[in-house]
């Protein structure tokens, strides 16, 4: 098998890995970003209860990818982890953070407060941190040959911070809709409500990067710009899932704003590599450069074969046993 089609089918196995992150993950991070505006100790009970039973299954995607791309394109992490060591450690934190938080809160008694607020603190870093990445992804990285030769804070620009508070607030509305979805009473009709003013952020935010990512990168300006007569089809389609997301709210479609907000954020990654496309590490070297040897992917890749239909497996089993909605009587770990 020649190398160009197995960097191929690495770049989809990874490609997806990562989508299925971003959604599974995304929106019970956006539950812990919401976590200290909610009405009530009941209401965070619900919001938790949601999602226990599916977070630690969400971050195999996580896991996944990180060891494919170690496998496939081991350049890369000679690369991206000098030069985002220390966005990776706050996304780890994080993680930690929000998984000790998950195992402790229902246990404790006086000191709840304290794991309230580590799920928040660690889920909001988290998902800045990933933000953050991306932004720093798009920028481009200082190398020679591939090695990193920039500083450790390279990566944090008023840029990236914008990408990181946008995502923060992607996944605050994948939160609320969630939060719509699986629960009922008073905590829903909280989640109702800050849906629209999630949505107006998150729509402000997608304007934002959309004027301010050409203007970072030069061949991001020509990839769009010189072909806006074909890709002028995502941003319109984006507003009219914006509009499809709204008119859900208004209407009271329990179900339609938590699939309307997954279709938003597969159009921004749609969006992302269109615009990136084909570079590993920006601005100079693709993924055929950064591939590993060709008898290194081929025996990774038949684990992967095997390893992903299980994981698939899994998650929707999981999710259609935990069906239906959260009730106050239904406690972590009982």
């Amino acid at each position: 098998m020649e190398l160009i089609d197995l960097t191929l089918i690495w770049i989809v196995i990874l490609g997806f890995g990562v989508l299925m992150y971003v959604l599974m993950d995304g929106f019970d991070l956006g539950v812990g970003i919401l976590f200290p505006f909610a009405p009530s100790n009941a209401a965070r009970d619900d919001m938790m209860n949601s999602v226990a039973p599916v977070w630690d299954g969400n971050e195999t995607w996580l896991i996944l990818g990180g060891a494919g791309l170690l496998a496939a394109f081991p350049m890369v992490y000679a690369v991206f982890l000098p030069a985002l060591y220390i966005g990776v450690f706050l996304l780890l934190a994080g993680l930690i953070f929000r998984g000790v938080a998950f195992e402790f809160r229902f246990k404790a008694n006086r000191s709840r407060y304290i794991w309230d607020h580590a799920f928040n603190i660690g889920s909001t870093v988290a998902a800045f941190a990933q933000g953050a990445v991306v932004g720093a992804y798009i920028q481009g990285f200082q190398v020679e040959g591939f090695q990193y030769v920039g500083g450790p804070f390279d990566w944090l620009t008023p840029f990236t911070v914008m990408t990181g508070l946008g995502v923060v607030t992607g996944y605050a509305l994948l939160g609320a809709t969630w939060t719509i979805l699986k629960t009922e009473g008073e905590t829903q009709r909280w989640a109702w409500r800050i849906t629209p003013w999630l949505i107006v952020g998150m729509l402000a935010f997608f304007l934002l990067v959309s004027v301010w990512t050409p203007l970072t990168n030069e061949r991001v300006f020509e990839r769009w710009f010189g072909n806006i007569e074909v890709l002028w089809i995502f941003p319109v389609a984006t507003l009219a899932v914006c509009a499809w997301l709204y008119q859900a709210v208004r209407k009271r479609r329990e179900g339609t704003p938590f699939v309307a907000t997954m279709t938003l954020f597969v159009l921004f990654y749609i969006g992302l590599l269109i615009s990136m496309w084909p570079y590993a590490v920006p601005p100079e070297h693709t993924f055929w450069d950064a591939a590993s040897d060709p008898g290194s992917q081929l025996f990774l890749l038949l684990g992967f074969l095997f390893v992903i239909p299980f994981v698939l497996g899994y998650t929707a089993w999981t999710y259609w046993v935990f069906r239906g909605k959260v009730g106050n009587q239904q406690g972590y770990g009982h």
